[in-house]
């Protein structure tokens, strides 16, 4: 299907390639939008979250994704629809690139309607370079964003229609900024697969150690700290990215996007200095964030709309994104409360198998909240999806020098309200990133997860943190702990299990057969 769109004769009107100055004037015109004391903008959105409910891949072979898909004859009714609409509608056209070295680098458009001018400015923020003269573009990303227009048949009138072959994403009923990133990240990621990477969910940073510059991924479901350790500064770390990165060959890290989408919910300037100092920035953009008079706060949430801010990396002291090293750590975090010590070396395939358990937390969460959850042969097919994801994982891993560590950032012994637990503070688990970049932990072997355990590590003087074992010995708790690592266990294998094998991950979830460790 032929896209090509004519900007000259798009809508009633065109603000074709808005400087941030005018991008933020056209904003402020907006009537949901308010100026903080901070001299930003603040704009509620009528959708609160993105719809994975409403998402299709438009295509006529279904069998080659894991997403729900509908037919290309509806997309070309979609379009139709879509076109005729923004003929009589005022419009805004964003241009810039999406990744930061060729050839990953794609020129990419975002078409949005004016009245919705804060979702062009936030995307200028992302793009890397953005446009404001008159040169001629190309681009092979292009998302067309209608939040106006609702369209009868689809939950809640609204569907979000991706052509990832042919680099487009229409938009319909739907005014959350996230919705217009991440389409146009997952035409990118779709690309980036094609050509032999992975796009992960993943911060990145760049650590000075002992052993030089490091390049570390964070990994981490929600709430488990993710931005935090990405963001703070330590040893004169710097941050890469936070939301998405690709990796290809070698240890390759590519990142997408010249800036930041964060969640401001618990955002504190003592505990997140760095992303607090750039989110009360006059040029940020904040969306659904509560506010007091005209001062944010960012403890309240309501009506499940989870506040966000938006800004540009040049707020933040990053790192270089063209000089970054191989990967050469791969960090997973997790929130426990129990029996997983604050640190853990992973073997290469414990690598893949923690990956793959993140992705299936993330769709098990869908579905239990019906939100983009698929009856079915759809469910089967998105795991076969996640099964292609690790495998790609495997593959760009297989004799790559990396290293890779588990870091829980909760507590052990129980949650923080059992008074026989002990939580880790922020402090041990940041320390714990630096020794590990440095290697100076000392390990003391795999536990009854199966996990290899520190007996020293710096920054930790409590071994009962390294070694939950020991809490529960002393505390005369070890039926508990011996049933809270079991039902750990079986929990883990009952959901790698469920990825089909297939090519490198059939070795990867086979029972390993070494040293007799017995993790996921």
């Amino acid at each position: 299907m032929n896209q090509s769109i004519d900007v000259s004769s798009l809508g009633r009107s065109v603000v074709f390639r808005p400087n941030e100055t005018l991008l933020r004037s056209l904003t402020e015109a907006m009537p949901t939008a308010s100026e903080t004391v901070y001299g930003n903008l603040n704009v509620q959105s009528n959708v609160g979250a993105r719809q994975r409910s409403s998402t299709f891949i438009v295509t006529d072979q279904p069998e080659r994704y894991s997403d729900q898909t509908m037919p290309r004859a509806e997309g070309r009714r979609l379009a139709a629809v879509q076109d005729e609409y923004i003929r009589s509608r005022d419009l805004i056209v964003v241009d810039g690139f999406v990744g930061n070295v060729p050839p990953y680098r794609m020129a990419a458009r975002l078409i949005v309607e004016r009245v919705n001018a804060n979702i062009a400015a936030m995307q200028r923020l992302l793009y890397f370079d953005p446009i404001s003269d008159d040169r001629h573009l190309d681009p092979e990303l292009t998302v067309i964003c209608t939040p106006g227009l609702e369209v009868q048949g689809y939950r809640n009138n609204r569907v979000i229609a991706a052509w990832l072959e042919e680099g487009v994403t229409r938009i319909m009923n739907s005014d959350y900024f996230d919705e217009a990133k991440k389409a146009g990240l997952r035409m990118w990621g779709s690309r980036v697969y094609d050509s032999g990477g992975l796009v992960l969910h993943s911060g990145c940073k760049v650590v000075p150690s002992t052993r030089g510059l490091k390049s570390v991924l964070v990994m981490g479901l929600p709430d488990s700290g993710k931005s935090t350790i990405t963001f703070t500064q330590h040893n004169g770390s710097r941050v890469v990215q936070d939301d998405f990165v690709a990796l290809f060959d070698k240890g390759q890290i590519v990142s997408p996007q010249d800036g930041c989408i964060e969640k401001t919910y618990g955002l504190d300037s003592k505990l997140q200095p760095e992303i607090y100092a750039a989110v009360t920035k006059p040029d940020a953009y904040l969306e659904n964030v509560m506010q007091r008079g005209n001062l944010p706060d960012f403890s309240m949430e309501t009506d499940r709309r989870a506040g966000r801010a938006v800004f540009n990396f040049r707020s933040i002291n990053s790192f270089p994104v063209n000089d970054v090293p191989p990967l050469t750590t791969l960090l997973f975090l997790m929130r426990g409360d129990g029996v997983l010590p604050a640190v853990a070396r992973l073997s290469r395939r414990d690598a893949v198998k923690h990956f793959l358990l993140r992705e299936l937390r993330g769709w098990t969460a869908r579905d239990a909240h019906g939100e983009g959850s698929l009856p079915g042969p759809r469910a089967d097919q998105s795991l076969i999806g996640i099964a292609q994801r690790g495998e790609r994982l495997a593959q760009l891993l297989s004799g790559l020098d990396f290293e890779c560590f588990l870091v829980n950032t909760g507590s052990v012994g129980g949650p923080p309200s059992d008074p026989r637990s002990k939580r880790i503070p922020f402090s041990c688990s940041l320390g714990l990133v630096q020794a590990l970049v440095d290697g100076t932990v000392e390990w003391d072997g795999a536990n009854e997860l199966g996990l290899d355990v520190a007996a020293v590590a710096p920054q930790v003087d409590d071994v009962e943190l390294l070694q939950p074992r020991r809490l529960y010995e002393s505390q005369g708790r070890m039926a508990e702990y011996r049933d809270r690592v079991e039902r750990m266990r079986i929990e883990w294998r009952a959901n790698i299990g469920a990825v089909p094998p297939i090519g490198m991950l059939s070795e990867v979830l086979s029972p390993s057969r070494a040293g007799g460790r017995s993790g996921p």
